[in-house]
């Protein structure tokens, strides 16, 4: 049986307010929308070569995202009123190497577009 090679799109609600949730992920991330066509009312992000497709009438999904220095990202990112539901959060310790370098440690801090969407925001260290 073959495997998938790579992830190509993740689905994600764009809620009853498509603008608002685009314009989250371009303040909160920095990311600039790749594609928009309306209609039918659909966009596009691309991370890392990563489509994220934005859409309504699919359910809220979960998108986790790699970060470097999580905790500054967290603290600036608090500090500009936006609302984690989880802090940076110690979720692994891969002391075989099992999804990286052994030894190092897996840490995540949840938040939610306007969507509904999950974010999920991960650094190894």
């Amino acid at each position: 049986m073959r495997r998938p090679r790579a992830l190509r799109q993740v689905a994600l609600s764009a809620g009853r307010d498509i603008d608002a949730t685009l314009a989250f992920w371009q303040d909160v991330f920095g990311l600039p929308v790749h594609a928009r066509y309306d209609p039918p009312g659909i966009a596009f992000i691309v991370v890392g070569g990563i489509r994220l497709f934005f859409t309504g009438g699919v359910p809220q999904g979960t998108v986790y995202l790699d970060i470097d220095d999580l905790d500054a990202f967290h603290e600036q990112a608090v500090d500009r009123g936006i609302a984690f539901t989880t802090t940076p959060t110690l979720v692994h310790r891969d002391t075989e190497g099992e999804f990286g370098p052994a030894g190092e440690s897996e840490w995540m801090a949840f938040l939610k577009d306007p969507a509904g969407n999950m974010i999920a925001l991960v650094e190894r260290k």
